[in-house]
């Protein structure tokens, strides 16, 4: 038989030694002080609250024809995609999701990730790189943030919808190259319309003083697809951008389409360029089939039914005006958020809690959330809501306000 050592008896840890994780006891009791900490509030299937929080603009995540073709693609194509787009993940549907996209929003070619956040990534990584500028609105949502920091490129953050300060950047990137260093590749990015207010961003003014310089233009529709533009194609297609050989866009299926999933939509080159270099595309599993098949059909129906966007944009305008006359502090939406200032982080929680107690659910935008500190309700109009539940939503805001 083999020698057998007798094994050295485990040392008991020093009682003394720091906990790894003490560090967010510490986190924890600084968010309870400054009134930040965030729950999960699952909501039941059949919820009687009346919906302003959200992102279903056109009320199409229940819809009969929806739903439907959700359940006919998991039957046909299973539940899941069963690998990365470029093993098993792509069927049928996808392709078929990704010409009928790009078509609709005026685009040469499309490409679905699993989710916008993943789309975002995307874009703006692989069209820049470590040699890049990337210049980016300081209100851009988190998504684009972070894939500019992924992209190890130089990042220029500049003021909200500000052109003239991304052309001041871009002429002195402009001048350095030609002080004799090598021209770089240069990307302006922005949100269409800003997640926090609901302000769109100057689209026409950005591509005008990104295109003397060279740069590419990365915008992303999330909160316009299905709202903005002709027939809900996006702001982008509104202002006369769509299919530039220069523009790339961004959207999500999880919004107006009221399904799940991202997508990249440009020219072909673009698209074919994310294939081959994307993280958040060749190694993710790719969306499975029912979102892309309830995708599919609410933009069928989208197609079907154009009248769909302007419906938001109506109740979005109602809102508004309604609360506003009430003496609120209300932001002019241009698409379907419609902003309601709070005076501070605990009283906007509290402010959403007895809309939630009164049969309203909205909203709570606080710190970091938002970037100018200020807390809000975020109200989302959707094209589904009739006049009397847009009349009872504002009765309800305007009646647990804070008071002065």
């Amino acid at each position: 038989m083999p020698e057998t050592r007798p094994r050295k008896a485990r040392q008991p840890m020093p009682q003394d030694r720091d906990d790894a994780f003490a560090w967010i006891d510490a986190q924890r009791e600084r968010r309870d002080r400054a009134g930040l900490v965030r729950r999960l509030s699952p909501r039941p299937a059949d919820s009687p609250l009346l919906d302003l929080a959200s992102n279903d603009y056109l009320g199409l995540a229940r819809h009969p024809e929806v739903t439907a073709a959700a359940a006919a693609a998991a039957h046909r194509w299973g539940a899941g995609s069963t690998g990365s787009r470029l093993v098993t993940g792509s069927t049928e549907l996808h392709t078929t999701l990704e010409r009928e996209l790009a078509e609709f929003c005026g685009f040469e070619a499309a490409l679905v990730f699993s989710s916008g956040y993943a789309a975002n990534l995307a874009a703006v990584s692989a069209l820049s790189g470590r040699d890049a500028l990337v210049v980016s609105d300081a209100d851009n949502h988190a998504s684009l943030i972070d894939g500019c920091r992924l992209s190890r490129a130089e990042i220029a953050v500049v003021p909200h919808a500000d052109p003239n300060a991304v052309r001041k950047v871009l002429g002195a990137a402009g001048e350095e190259a030609h002080a004799g260093e090598a021209k770089r590749r240069a990307l302006v990015v922005s949100d269409a319309v800003f997640s926090v207010d609901g302000d769109a961003a100057p689209l026409a003014a950005l591509a005008g003083v990104s295109r003397p310089y060279g740069a590419a233009l990365v915008v992303d529709e999330a909160h316009g697809l299905g709202v903005l533009g002709e027939g809900g194609r996006g702001a982008v297609h509104g202002a006369g951008l769509a299919g530039a050989p220069d523009v790339v866009v961004t959207a999500t299926l999880s919004k107006s389409l009221g399904s799940q999933g991202g997508a990249v939509l440009g020219p072909a080159r673009v698209i074919e360029h994310l294939v081959n270099s994307a993280r958040t595309f060749i190694f993710d599993t790719g969306l499975n089939p029912a979102a892309v098949g309830a995708a599919l059909a609410s933009l069928r129906l989208l197609r079907r039914e154009p009248e769909r966007a302007a419906r938001v944009r109506t109740v979005a305008m109602g809102l508004y005006g309604r609360l506003t006359a009430a003496g609120l502090a209300a932001v002019r939406p241009d698409a379907s958020v419609v902003s309601v200032r709070a005076p501070s982080p605990e009283e906007a929680v509290r402010w959403a809690a007895d809309c939630r107690a009164a049969g309203l659910m909205v909203g709570c935008f606080r710190p970091p959330s938002v970037p100018d500190g200020v807390s809000r309700l975020r109200l989302t109009a959707r094209g589904d809501l009739t006049e009397a539940q847009v009349e009872e939503a504002v009765d309800v805001i305007v009646r647990t306000a804070p008071t002065a």
